[in-house]
């Protein structure tokens, strides 16, 4: 089949995608996102960019416009002007910016836009950017979470466009009318109705989080409470003492310089009890009590180490308590740390709600192990205030949604009684429209009212329940105060609902379902334009965890979306996750539903597709597998999580035809430090295969596959992508290659497996690596291997000399430069603190050594940052700086292969910082000698 190429198929502006990418996951306020939590999404910028080149013509289609090459290249960098504006945080409401894209796209389709779907919506990412480009947005999700946050931002927003809000303070004011553009009405009602809310709850349990009373010397009187800090407790099982012993992780309340405060055991040993005081400015903060992984912890008491089953023990059968550590109050300008008071304690003693939702948590022992402490069903994560709480909130909405209905009936919207569900638009729709937002709210809510919330000591703020991608154990944990004006409060979580209105498209009414994607489709076939961001293996399961929030919203908005919320919790036996511990354990069991879920999922995607236009799929999975290949001893590394993947997609019917990473991860999240975290993802292009009896044999892949990688790999390195992600995007171009073949034959007449095919691409990738040792000088080939084979461990001098002879040099010269360290008959590799510190690329002998350039460039980014490595690279031969970046790659990969995490770390580290290393280093270069001799 002929068809014209997309830009997305030849080119992209990737360094400006990127860089807006990994800026908008720092963007706290005004992102739509703040709306509801949903777990690895995607960047609106990219999701944007991607959507918007997959609908252009490449130049290259158009020779009767542009007939030479120079001309489509041109005509190339006007297109990557516009989403290099598109890509602009602060553009994303910027009609003057969108209505340029969406000229070229009508341009491109000429007029007849493809309606968009998303079968794998999850949080709304992918479909609210197609709207937001004027396409009808369609998406699908198994999950009702998914289902709803979707339809809150694509759905629901464009029914009530461009009204203006029903609340009566706003029909008082003079000229409303014209005032309300877009959702900013829909905006003002869930504002008002938030705030009724709560003055509501406040007035019913406002009492059960009473003020703390301050001391003299911060000026008595009152403080609103922030947080009460909490630690569980079990009895000590030293038989002589028996004392609640505390189970804290920590006991800092404030790392920040000037304002150090922390907790301070009180050890009454006459009446065996343990109390606490807080303790600030100058001092050290007593160890906790907390001694390894797990749960083992020391009694402070008496000495006695109460092991981790000990502790399971006593918290499987209801033995496991909770003693207050300390209050944390706002004040003026910073917050006031107080120790516990007996007025606040009584205050929590409060009996659990006569009726609250609850249901059994999943055990995932990766992502869910507090069930493993007697934490097994959801009312377990919360304190009985917490519940009383929540209840109370989520019966407001009730209350709420008819004194909404009321007020927009007054306003003059249709009395029609039909619902949202049923696609009404009058004042019931409404209604329940603002009911759906103000039930987002009780979620964010509970995402920070549980036992699971802790406090970040570092930024004296609260950290939510979700900090991390799973319900881990938290020994110590903090209780917002739901009405205080802090983190976590229904005012702060309403106020942020409130900006990320403003991210929100509002375009083309779009639809969005509950559906299963392994199951055929109702829609037409050869139709719409897809983007999708699967399931990614067994990485996160989103039905265990979202069970957290949809019980919550069943219990506020069943009534409103019954087919929705039908279930007590959210499916699980259908969802697309490789998790062996829904399969009894059986990995293969897993693996195999996964796959063949996914291929019936790209099959219906194949049916729908309109072939105009390529599908486009956001993948990323860093799990690998080493195997030893029995006949040449070769490593073979493939990675269970894309082989599934891809055995789905090709066996589908689809054509790699182009991969591209994107940065999708923001730096400093809890998963990541000091791991070796995935930053990006990869979206893979791809077209339908035609039926082809076209196969080739695996020396020819092997042939087209040496040609084409390298070049493939070093505009991936000129792209500065980080080594953790550079194995994964190497995957896209060797399966183009794989994936446009009928068949690659074995030898002995057998189809090669997709398995196979990513084991030739590692080892391709190795290769790669290796071939760059030949622009490397003798010394550094030398140190390469060395750690290859023994890492920064000594080995014997007769196997360093074998080597240095090999490599033609020798032990005693390696020793002069400071490369390694030579004594007792052993020799091995310097550590980095062990280098010269006053080395300089200019007057050391081993100016010129690639190793040792790239070892202090690590050194220095680690030690002094980017600023005095920029200084570095400033000093050194443009040759030997490309060189040295090149090794830190090839280094990084043997530290990841070898499980030397911190190594790996490392130069993972200065890959990733390597833009504004360069653009520094350009700087001084263009400054004067003089300047530069005083740095």
């Amino acid at each position: 089949m002929e068809y014209r190429k997309k830009l997305i198929e030849v080119a992209l502006p990737l360094e400006a995608i990127n860089q807006e990418s990994a800026r908008e996951k720092s963007i706290r306020h005004g992102h739509p996102f703040s709306l509801h939590l949903w777990w690895a999404r995607r960047p609106l910028v990219a999701a944007r960019a991607v959507v918007f080149a997959s609908l252009v013509d490449d130049p290259s289609v158009h020779p009767d416009k542009f007939p030479t090459e120079e001309e489509q290249e041109k005509e190339r960098q006007r297109l990557f002007g516009i989403i290099e504006e598109l890509v602009k945080w602060e553009n994303t409401s910027n009609e003057e910016v969108l209505n340029m894209a969406r000229k070229e796209i009508l341009k491109s389709t000429n007029g007849n836009l493809p309606p968009f779907y998303d079968p794998f919506c999850g949080g709304g990412t992918i479909p609210l950017e197609a709207q937001r480009l004027g396409l009808e947005a369609y998406g699908g999700d198994l999950n009702p979470v998914a289902v709803l946050i979707t339809k809150a931002l694509v759905e629901l927003p464009p029914k009530f466009a461009n009204m203006p809000p029903v609340n009566p303070d706003a029909r008082r004011k003079l000229g409303f009318e014209n005032a309300w553009k877009g959702i900013k009405g829909l905006a003002e009602d869930v504002e008002y109705y938030g705030k009724w809310m709560r003055d509501e709850a406040f007035k019913r349990i406002g009492h059960l989080y009473p003020k703390a009373k301050l001391p003299k010397e911060y000026g008595g009187g009152e403080a609103t409470v922030m947080a009460w800090i909490w630690c569980r407790t079990v009895k000590c099982p030293n038989p002589a003492c028996g004392v609640e012993m505390p189970l804290a992780s920590s006991f800092e309340l404030s790392k920040k310089a000037g304002r150090k405060a922390w907790i301070e055991p009180v050890i009454d040993r006459a009446n065996k009890k343990i109390d606490f005081t807080v303790k600030n400015g100058a001092g050290a903060v007593p160890s906790p009590p907390k001694i390894s992984r797990g749960a083992k912890f020391k009694c402070i008491m008496c000495g006695e180490v109460a092991s981790d089953s000990y502790i399971k023990q006593e918290a499987s059968e209801n033995r496991m308590g909770a003693q207050l550590m300390a209050i944390i109050a706002e004040g003026e300008r910073n917050r006031i740390y107080l120790p516990p008071d007996e007025s606040h304690i009584r205050a929590a003693q409060v009996p659990k709600p006569d009726e609250y939702p609850d249901g059994e948590l999943s055990y995932d022992p990766r992502a869910i192990w507090c069930v493993l402490y007697g934490m097994k069903e959801f009312s377990d994560l919360f304190t009985s205030r917490q519940l009383t709480t929540l209840t109370t909130f989520s019966d407001l909405i009730s209350e709420v949604k008819l004194k909404i209905y009321k007020d927009a009936v007054s306003a003059g919207l249709p009395d029609d009684q039909s619902g949202i569900n049923d696609g009404g638009r009058g004042a019931k729709a409404y209604s329940e429209t603002i009911a759906t937002y103000l039930a987002f709210l009780i979620d964010q809510l509970a995402n920070h009212q549980s036992t699971i919330s802790s406090w970040n000591a570092s930024n004296s703020s609260m950290r939510s329940t979700f900090a991390r991608q799973g319900i881990p154990m938290v020994w110590d944990y903090a209780e917002s105060n739901p009405f205080c004006n802090s983190s976590g409060s229904f005012n702060s979580l309403l106020e942020r609902m409130i900006k990320g209105f403003s991210g929100i498209a509002a375009g083309k009414e779009g639809n969005i379902l509950q559906a299963d994607a392994a199951k055929p489709f109702t829609q037409d076939r050869n139709r719409f334009l897809i983007s999708t961001d699967p399931p990614y293996y067994d990485n996160i399961g989103y039905a265990d965890l979202s069970d957290y929030f949809y019980i919550w919203l069943r219990r506020s908005l069943g009534s409103i979306y019954p087919d929705i919320l039908s279930t007590l919790l959210v499916p699980k036996v259908q969802e697309l996750v490789a998790t062996p511990y829904r399969f009894e354990g059986d990995r293969e069991k897993a693996k195999e539903f996964f796959e063949q879920g996914l291929y019936r999922a790209f099959n219906n995607i194949k049916e729908i597709a309109n072939k105009e236009f390529p599908v486009t799929i956001y993948y990323a999975f860093k799990q690998s597998e080493v195997e030893s290949d029995d006949v040449d001893g070769d490593i073979n590394v493939s990675s269970t999580g894309w082989e599934t993947m891809l055995e789905g997609l090709i066996k589908s019917g689809f054509e790699i035809v182009g991969t591209w990473p994107i940065k999708t991860e923001k730096a400093g999240r809890s998963v990541e430090i000091g791991t070796n975290a995935l930053a990006s993802s990869i979206v893979i292009v791809c077209r339908v295969k035609e039926d082809s009896l076209n196969m080739i044999t695996r020396r020819e892949y092997l042939k087209i596959l040496r040609k084409e990688l390298p070049f493939a790999l070093k505009k991936l390195q000129q792209g500065n992508i980080a080594p953790v992600d550079l194995a994964q995007a190497a995957i896209g171009p060797g399966m183009s290659v794989f994936s446009r073949y009928s068949k690659v034959l074995e030898a002995d007449g057998t189809p090669m497996t997709v398995r196979t095919a990513l084991q030739i691409i590692n080892q391709e990738l190795d290769a790669y690596f290796t071939a760059q040792e030949g622009d490397m000088d003798t010394d550094s080939r030398f140190c390469v291997a060395w750690y290859e084979q023994f890492g920064l461990d000594e080995a014997p001098f007769g196997e360093a000399d074998v080597l240095a002879r090999a490599k033609n040099t020798s032990v005693g010269r390696l020793e002069e430069k400071g490369a390694v360290c030579a004594a007792k008959g052993k020799v091995r590799l310097l550590k980095r603190e062990e280098l010269d510190d006053e080395w300089s690329p200019v007057s050391s002998s081993a100016g010129d050594m690639i190793w040792m350039c790239t070892q202090q460039l690590v050194k220095a980014i680690e030690n002094e940052g980017e600023n005095k490595t920029a200084e570095l690279v400033n000093k050194m031969r443009s040759d030997i700086v490309e060189n040295a970046k090149a090794l830190a790659y090839r280094l990084y990969t043997i530290a990841e292969r070898k499980g030397w995490t911190e190594e790996a770390y490392a130069y993972n580290t200065l890959i990733v910082s390597w833009p504004y290393i360069q653009k520094r280093a350009l700087e001084l270069a263009s400054r004067p000698f003089e300047q530069q001799s005083i740095l």
